[in-house]
Formats: C-alpha cells, structure tokens, sequence
C-alpha cells in the first residue's frame, strides 16, 4: 500500500506569506499533498491571522506540485457559482490537482454577511443544493437556480478537463451517512479510534463504499513533552467542543470563554501530543488502519518549521508514500 500524507496549512494560525514557505518544507520533506482551512476569523486571539485562501492557493499550487484540497461551506459567505469559479480555475490551471470538501459551515465564519444562521437541517439542504449549482456549472450547463441559493443564468466558460472532486466534510456519524449517496468522498476529524471507525463505516456502508476518505489528524510535537503540552494547549484549547458547539459561536471571544475551563488533560483528548516520533508514526498508522486513504498533518502549534524537519527525518520514512503524481483525489 502507498500513503497519501499531506500537510494541512492552517490559515488562523500564520500568515499567507509563511504558509508559502511552510508548503514547499513540506514538499522538500517528504509531504505528498496539502490542504488548508478557509477562515475569516480565528478560533482564539491567540492564533492571530485570516489570511484569504483563494489567493493563497494560487501562489501555493504554482511553487509546489503537491495536490491541494479546501474545506469550504458554499451558500452565505460565498456564493456556490463563485466557489464553482475560483475550483474551476484553479483545477484548469493546475492539471486538477485541486479538491474541494464542501461542508454546512461555522457561524464563526459564515454569519459575517449578516444573514440569520439556518437551523443545521437547512445547513445541510442549503449545502447540497450549493453543490447540486457547482456540478452543474463545471459540466457548462447555464445554471438558474432558485431555492435556498438563489442563481440566475450563470455559465462558466473557463472549465477544467475533468470535472472536479467534491469531498463531503463529516464530524459526526450521522453527516457521513447523509453525506455518502451524493459526494465524491469523505473528510474528517481524528476522533479516537472507534469513533472514527464509526464515521467512516457510516460513509461507507450508506453510499460511500469505494469511495476515498481523508482524515485531518490533529499533532502537536516539540522537543519535549511538556513543551509539546504546553504548545498545543495554548492555540488549540478553544478546538476541543462538539461540533454543536463549534458551529454555532460567532466570535473568537465566545471560545475564549468557553475555554476558560479547559484543562491541557482534554487538548490531550483531541491532539496527538509527544516529544517522541515513534508516537505519531503509530497515531497516524492507527488512521489509516481505521479505513483511511489519505491522513493530514496538522501540527497546532507555532513551531512549524522544527516540525516538517522532524516529521521528514523520523515519521514519513516509517510509511511507503505514494508518488507526487498518484497522491491524488
């Protein structure tokens, strides 16, 4: 077996510029693919940034040849036919080395238009309906639409040779099943280990069998332990709440408080934190040996760079990984 392990590009936590650099350590690493996140605000003052993805990805994909992918919630902040746009481009620019992965979103990010922030059943109608628009427009048909999302007579002209992959965004069971008739796989979170065997078995027993699924797996190393504990506690203690939770804060404050209970014991619950690369060889073989195809490395602390380097001497070595040109959506 080959293995897709790519680099997640946190836009929260650093600016584009060195999110820039950070990607091509990775490529020169070892690092097969990448992602980032898709933030207007940050989870916690603490992170500090919001740089603009779409403009990243560009300049990304050009300096390196990994495969990128996006997590993207179409419908309020962004109109599907713009998202359908900027994939489009992107995917003819760059031999469609481009995913996206569609999800209902964070009023964190998305209420920022000043629209009310649906229900979550109306999250979900709203973001099928969104990628029902976006398919529909990458296969050149002129689209108008008038439901949830409102489209009028929209056609795109610059379009990619394949049609682009559409990645369904789960936390929870339940989303992946919903999820798994109608996308073109799955991503999600690294819970622990029966959980996370229980979202993708929901994916793949509903609809979802055959098709890929990433997971974006949580990491924090350093030298030593208690600095790896004390790193990731300090950026990624507001991370550590349901998904009910999550998606429902408006501000960066609203986690904060939310926060001030949090012990470092529970970022321990959400975030592989050791000093020891044995531990996060082991970590990420227990995510694939979950069901997964691809596994992305966030590290949530700031000590990028001693990162990738560690990462590239001691863990990618441990897996077989695919070449540039199969590790692919």
């Amino acid at each position: 077996m080959s293995y897709v392990i790519g680099y997640h590009a946190s836009h929260e936590q650093f600016p584009p510029s060195q999110l820039l650099r950070l990607v091509q350590q990775a490529e020169d690493a070892g690092f097969n693919a990448a992602m980032c996140s898709d933030h207007i605000h940050t989870w916690s003052s603490a992170q500090g940034e919001s740089g603009f993805a779409w403009s990243w990805l560009g300049a990304a994909m050009h300096a390196t040849n990994l495969t990128y992918g996006i997590v993207n919630a179409p419908g309020q902040r962004y109109h599907p036919a713009i998202i359908a746009q900027a994939v489009a481009t992107l995917n003819e620019m760059f031999d469609g080395r481009f995913w996206i992965a569609t999800g209902s979103g964070q009023a964190l990010n998305e209420h920022i238009t000043g629209g009310p922030w649906p229900a979550k059943d109306l999250r979900n109608e709203r973001l099928k309906e969104s990628v029902e628009v976006m398919r529909a427009l990458w296969r050149g048909e002129t689209v108008t639409h008038r439901g949830l999302v409102t489209v009028e007579d929209c056609r795109l002209f610059s379009l990619p040779e394949v049609e682009p992959t559409v990645i369904g965004a789960a936390v929870t069971a339940p989303t992946a099943r919903w999820l798994a008739p109608w996308v073109d796989g799955l991503i999600t979170v690294s819970h622990p280990p029966k959980v996370l065997e229980g979202v993708i078995r929901a994916f793949r027993d509903n609809g979802g069998g055959g098709k890929p699924v990433y997971v974006q797996a949580k990491h924090q190393w350093a030298e030593t332990d208690d600095a790896a504990l004390e790193m990731a506690f300090g950026q990624w203690k507001t991370n550590v709440f349901a998904s009910k939770v999550t998606t429902e804060f408006n501000m960066p404050d609203q986690f904060e408080k939310a926060a001030r209970y949090v012990r470092p014991e529970d970022v321990k619950e959400k975030v592989c934190v050791s000093s020891d690369p044995g531990v996060h060889v082991e970590r990420i073989r227990g995510v694939f040996e979950a069901g997964a195809d691809a596994v992305y490395v966030h590290q949530v602390g700031k000590n990028q760079e001693a990162f990738v380097e560690t990462f590239g001497e001691h863990v990618l070595p441990e897996f077989d990984l695919a070449p540039l040109a199969e590790a692919t959506a």
